[in-house]
Order: structure tokens, then sequence, then C-alpha cells
């Protein structure tokens, strides 16, 4: 595929988004439909679609209107490419730019967040909203785990330089491994695949950095999703962990991933048999408005009412785990959100309502440490 057909495709699949369709399953439907292209080919149209996505409202400004064409013709205007080389209707490419489409609209540019959540984020973040607004307009970077029990850091980066896969350590936590080239071969990687390291965000790296985990504890992941708070805990402690997920299939793969990470992990189907535990870690179902670099059609579906939900979610997840901790254990309440409603205020509803527990720690991580939006806390019955 010629570049200008890569945009072509790219607005034809936005226009499907935009008329409601998921975007997963909208760029599944595309590669189905389009034997022809290649592994380069749908990645760089992946690209193409999660960058507009990512500044829908901006570039739709820019481009004039909000539709696939308007809004990839405003990306590529942001980014300074020239469109009469890309939209000349030449070799399945777009056609050319009408009159209108020549010149950019003047005003105020729109924020690239839903208007309705605007204020709630800007009241959550204060003076850091404008860089995290900025940042979630990026491409998020790709960060490996070094897993503890089979490698050191040092000796990881060395495994994956083997494969021409370079990175950089990052401060924010003594496991994480930004990768600044060669991250299309990481699935393939021998590092990888005998469990030196495992793809997991920095930020939720050092929230597991944060945790008194100490030899011989009983661990339940309670929110355990793939499991991979599991098994960052796993590389740090020689703990015996259980894994439970109200949606069992989300747990698929955790099996095979402890067995290449080389840490034992019992998936239960009801967490009350084998309770209590000296820890709970709940990585509660959330907004994820941290991570909406990584999934940014999750931003434009995100819905008011959804955050009431999840909030009534969250608070009953929290009463419901504490129940499983042993006298003397903690209690670990994790998102990947920015939003103050769905971190401070659930904690400090928590503690009002319970005031038989008491904070030990907590801490808001910013998209601007290198990871994502993270937020956890650690407490205790006192």
């Amino acid at each position: 595929m010629t570049p200008a057909a890569r945009v072509q495709a790219a607005i034809d699949i936005l226009d499907d988004i935009l008329e409601g369709t998921p975007a997963e399953k909208a760029l599944t439907g595309w590669a189905r439909r389009s034997r022809f292209a290649g592994s380069k080919d749908r990645a760089a149209v992946r690209d193409h679609v999660f960058d507009a996505l990512r500044r829908r409202n901006s570039a739709a400004f820019v481009g004039g209107d909000l539709t696939g064409r308007g809004v990839m013709i405003g990306v590529l205007r942001q980014d300074g490419a020239d469109l009469n080389v890309v939209f000349s209707g030449a070799g399945y490419g777009p056609a050319p730019l009408t009159e209108q489409e020549t010149t950019a609209p003047v005003g105020e540019i729109p924020l690239d967040l839903p208007e309705w959540l605007q204020d709630p984020m800007r009241s959550s973040l204060g003076a850091a909203f404008e860089a995290t607004h900025e940042a979630l307009r990026g491409r998020a970077p790709v960060i490996l785990r070094v897993n503890l029990r089979k490698a050191t850091r040092a000796e990881a980066q060395s495994a994956l330089l083997q494969d021409g896969i370079e990175t950089r350590p990052m401060d924010l936590v003594d496991t994480a491994l930004e990768v600044t080239a060669g991250a299309r071969r990481i699935k393939l990687n021998a590092a990888y695949l005998e469990g030196l390291v495992e793809l997991q965000d920095a930020s939720s790296q050092a929230l597991v950095a944060q945790l008194p985990l100490e030899q011989g504890l009983k661990v339940l992941d309670y929110c355990a999703g793939g499991g991979g708070k599991t098994l960052a805990m796993a590389g740090r402690a020689d703990a015996t962990f259980f894994a439970y997920d109200a949606l069992e299939h989300r747990m698929s793969d955790l099996p095979a991933r402890a067995k290449r990470a080389g840490v034992a992990v019992q998936v239960v189907e009801n967490p009350v048999t084998t309770a209590p535990y000296d820890m709970v870690v709940c990585d509660v179902p959330c907004s994820g408005s941290g991570t909406w670099r990584r999934a940014p059609d999750a931003k434009w579906r995100f819905a008011e009412d959804d955050l009431a939900q999840l909030e009534a979610t969250q608070a009953e997840i929290l009463d419901q785990a504490k129940k499983l901790v042993a006298p003397g254990g903690v209690l670990i309440y994790a998102t990947c959100s920015v939003l103050s409603a769905e971190n401070t205020a659930q904690i400090d509803r928590f503690v009002e309502n319970f005031p038989d527990w008491e904070v030990q720690w907590q801490r808001q991580f910013a998209l601007s440490e290198g990871g994502d939006g993270f937020f956890g806390a650690i407490l205790r019955k006192k």
C-alpha cells in the first residue's frame, strides 16, 4: 500500500468508528477485507486511526469536519504533512482537497476530551491538567517489566539487545525498561518467551514496588484480569499467590504466563474458600482515563452515567474485599484513572464508612513520570 492508500484506509475505518463501531472491531473488519495489506500496512493504518482518535476533537476542528476524512486532514495538518501529496486521488489515495478543505478553520481549538469530562478532570488534576491532556494526545511508550526471579535489569537489557530490541532503564521503578527500538519484535524475542520480561506499564510496576511484600505471605489478586500484578508481585517475593476475577475468562492466559515466569499461581473460583489473606489487591474496574493513550476509543465512549456506575462498583468491591483480609493484613486499592472520584474520594469514603481502617500510603502517578496515569492506596485495619 502507498502512504496515501493507508490514509484512505484509515479514513474508511474512522467513518465506521464514528458511526458507532468499536475501534478494534472496525480495524479487525478492515484487515479481514483487505488481505492485500501486509503487516507493515496494518500497523501503519492502525497508527493513523489511533492518532486520529487521540486527537479527535482538535483534528476535526482543524480538518473542518467530524468525519474520517476531516479528522485525518486535521491530524496530518497538525503534523505538518504536505496535504496535496497525500490527497491527490492517485493510487487508491483520498480524493484531492476541495477549495474549502485547503484552508484551516480559525478559532479556539477544542480540547481532546468529551465536554462533560473536562471540568471533573480539571478539578482532579489541578495544575497537572494541561500536561496530562497533552500527554493523552500522544502515543504511549512500550514498557517492559523485568522478572527479578530470572534476571537483573541489565541482564534483561542484554538479552533483548541480541534481537535488536533497544531499551533504557526508567527512574520510576527498578524493574521498568522503556523500549526505544524494536518494539514489534518483543513477543518473538527469547527474553520474553523465556519469562525474563513481561509487558507492563511502569506506574503499575511502581505500585507493586510499594507493597509490603514479604516471604511466605498469602496474597490474593482480587480483580486479577490477565494477572499482570500477580506476576509482578511474584517477581518480588516468594509468597503464596491466589488470583480471582468475577469474569473468569479474563484469567485464561494467566496459567501460561505464570509458567513462563516461573511462578506458581492458584486460580480460584470463589476467594472465600481460601480466605483469609495477608494481602488483598483490588485493581478495580475504572474509567481507564490514565490509559487513554493506549485505548483512545474508550475516551469517546465513556459517559457520565458510566462514571457513576463505576464508583458504585468500586465501593462494593472494597467492601467485599475487606472481609477477606486476615487480622493485621493489608487491603490494596488501585485504578488506572486520573479522576479523583475514582481515587482519593473512594479512599476517603471507605475510611469514613469503616473507621477501623486507616490509610498507610496513597499516591497518584502522573503521566509526566513516564508511565500511565495510575492511583494506588494501602489500607490496614487499626
